[in-house]
């Protein structure tokens, strides 16, 4: 089997990280892999903003569990978090956004680096103080918080993979 094709059946969602911070290459690899995913017309609307910085990492995961309404770390202290924004005058931009980050896991499971879909950004960004940190990271213009990518190197085993589904596929 082929090495991309083994990497997208075998990337798992990680939430257990080490405390060490992902290598510098590795992040810049990641992120290239996200600006390279399809985009409607080519318009590439999205735009990340990678955040390494704990004092800012733990801003973040407290604005995300109040919108979830509980007391964790919805980041489950992941070293890195990669924000996905996307440009909403654009012609798709939420797709826009999601296949890049499709585009960053696949790239870090390839790299042994583990991640996860964390959700809620939308509604994070949506708030003055989401707004002001926008507005202090230099993003201008209108943009909606997509996702978000969380990675880090795995503390354990990957997770196996649950069953999938009966009747995924339909061929006619």
């Amino acid at each position: 089997m082929n090495e991309t094709i083994k990497t997208l059946l075998g990337r798992r969602s990680v939430r257990k990280f080490k405390p060490e911070q992902i290598k510098e290459q590795e992040l810049q690899a990641i992120l290239e892999a996200g600006m390279y995913a399809p985009s409607g017309a080519n318009q590439q609307s999205a735009l990340f903003v990678a955040v390494q910085d704990k004092e800012t990492l733990k801003k973040l995961s407290a604005m995300n569990a109040a919108v979830l309404g509980k007391d964790i770390d919805p980041y489950y202290n992941a070293p890195t978090v990669v924000l996905v924004f996307a440009d909403k005058s654009k012609v798709t931009p939420v797709e826009d956004g999601t296949l890049a980050l499709g585009n960053m896991f696949n790239a870090a499971a390839s790299l042994g680096i583990g991640s996860c879909w964390v959700h809620r950004e939308k509604q994070m960004f949506e708030t003055e103080e989401g707004k002001d940190l926008m507005r202090k990271w230099g993003i201008t213009g209108d943009f909606v918080g997509v996702g978000s990518c969380i990675l880090g190197y795995p503390a354990g085993e990957l997770p196996k993979a649950a069953p999938r589904k009966d009747k995924f596929i339909i061929r006619v």
